[in-house]
């Protein structure tokens, strides 16, 4: 097994560090600079757009789930054990710099995230019910219309997302426990019980649809993530002394010239870079699956609702791990790496009995990103097949992965882990990449209303030589006919305003 492992590592090694690394931060950087840097302009403006309510139907129940909702839908999939013990990972391997090159590329990925949700959104289609769905497998084949590399992009979202990493997400809060047990003491049954409870518990949920993991997901972030947060808070003042330190480490070691833990540059940005993306997966390709769920007025205001998902979830909820680690002051030498490093860092800080605390975090996180991560392996699936047995043969296969993941070797799944996410990636970076002539045309449409008073709408019409665009197809349709009276009085106030200023005639 553990030949097996190391072959997988080296496979996944060599593939960020010659192709993947370097395509996320071309994409990145040329996405910034055609949307005019619109992801560090507009933060603004995504506060104002997650909190939009899910314009009403007909009936006037809502059209779909709300902003925020699907805005908590990919933050239960970005909110995991990545921030964890994948932070802890990174540090271990990459140092404290590897922080740094996690911040800075959050910036600079935001641009991709803006994009590709923006595009999720632009070319998604209805259900049968209430709710919309959409992805990169939906934009590939609608936008490029190239069938064979959506459903390839598909086949490897599920496989990385619902059996990938909803193994890790079992795997890690197994260790967890088994640390709070006592490593060499712990009984070997744990691993086991662990995977069998989250098993039970997933099954409850998934079988309810995306209405009710959004439910969920909703419910349990917040609380989890201002939980953390306040731990995080509470160990930092306690190490207040150290925090100038932690923090020069991660700029001063961010460029190699301190070794540490045998980190080089290429070890350092590579870490921060990989950690980054599985933690916030900016451009990975996932996020998008629950951008298009959302019932929005215009594409581009779930681009930037996702664009917030990932400082949240970088320059908060993943410098949290950063800083309860560093200020504990840890010999990245002797230290073990992921979850442990963190472990020790809260028992170091607080006392053993944190490792409780932090097994119910790492569980309440683990089993939001589980629903999500589920969310988007059912999305993908639905791409690919209609079938009516399809469905929940995949959803009993996703139950066992998490109670075979919860036993499995960590390395072996890490390293599968990212191979996979890398591969999906890189479909969706080239479709993103070739497809950002239209989300550009998206953000100067959204511009334009902005600047002229309006809550952005968009329809199809704005976008005629566009084609497999499904929905938007007119006002009405987008914003119910209550949207379109409150429209249309936001239009005649601010002409109003605008002959009352002299500003027209």
């Amino acid at each position: 097994m553990d030949i097996i492992a190391d072959a997988v590592g080296n496979i996944s090694n060599q593939m960020w560090s010659w192709v993947l690394a370097p395509l996320v931060a071309l994409v990145a950087l040329y996405l910034t600079v055609r949307s005019g840097i619109v992801q560090f302009r507009w933060i603004p403006e995504m506060f104002r757009a997650v909190t939009d309510r899910s314009p009403l139907g007909d009936d006037g129940r809502p059209q779909s789930i709300s902003a925020f909702q699907a805005f908590t839908l990919s933050a239960a999939s970005r909110v995991g054990v990545g921030n964890i013990a994948g932070v802890g990972t990174a540090i271990f391997l990459g140092g404290p710099g590897a922080v740094f090159w996690m911040w800075l590329m959050a910036l600079v990925v935001g641009a991709t995230s803006l994009v590709e949700s923006s595009l999720a959104q632009l070319f998604k289609v209805r259900d049968p019910g209430r709710a919309f769905r959409g992805g990169p497998a939906y934009y590939i084949q609608k936008g490029l219309g190239q069938r064979w590399a959506a459903i390839l992009f598909a086949v490897f979202l599920i496989l990385c997302f619902p059996f990938a990493f909803n193994s890790l997400q079992a795997n890690t809060l197994a260790a967890t426990i088994v640390g709070v047990s006592g490593a060499e003491d712990a009984p070997w049954w744990i691993p086991f019980v662990v995977g069998a409870v989250v098993a039970i518990l997933t099954a409850l949920v998934i079988f309810g649809g995306v209405h009710r993991i959004a439910t969920v997901s909703q419910s349990a972030i917040p609380i989890v993530a201002f939980a953390y947060l306040m731990v995080g808070i509470i160990i930092v003042g306690i190490n207040a002394q150290n925090l100038p330190s932690a923090v020069a480490s991660i700029f001063t070691e961010a460029w190699g010239t301190q070794q540490v833990a045998g980190a080089t540059l290429g070890v350092i940005i590579m870490n921060g870079v990989r950690r980054g993306m599985f933690s916030n997966e900016a451009g990975m390709g996932s996020v998008p699956n629950a951008a298009a769920t959302a019932a929005v007025t215009h594409p581009v205001k779930q681009g930037l609702v996702q664009t917030l998902g990932v400082y949240f979830d970088t320059w908060l909820v993943c410098s949290i791990t950063a800083f309860i680690i560093l200020v504990s002051a840890p010999d990245l030498s002797t230290a073990q790496q992921g979850v442990f490093l963190t472990q020790n860092a809260l028992a170091s800080a607080l006392g053993d009995w944190t490792g409780i605390l932090l097994a119910v975090i790492i569980f309440l996180l683990a089993f939001t990103s589980v629903l999500g991560n589920y969310y988007y392996g059912e999305s993908n699936l639905q791409f690919i097949t209609s079938h009516p047995r399809a469905l929940p043969v995949f959803r009993v296969l996703v139950i066992v992965a998490v109670f075979l993941g919860s036993i499995a070797s960590a390395d072996l799944i890490w390293n599968l882990a990212d191979i996979v996410m890398g591969l999906m990636a890189f479909i969706n970076l080239i479709a993103v990449t070739l497809l950002s002539p239209i989300a550009v045309r998206l953000i100067k449409d959204y511009t334009r209303q902005r600047r002229a008073g309006r809550d952005p709408v968009f329809t199809r019409d704005l976008l005629p030589d566009i084609g497999g665009i499904e929905c938007w197809e007119d006002e009405l349709s987008v914003t119910g006919p209550l949207g379109v009276i409150s429209q249309r009085a936001r239009g005649e106030k601010h002409r109003d305003h605008l002959h009352h200023t002299g500003v027209q005639g």
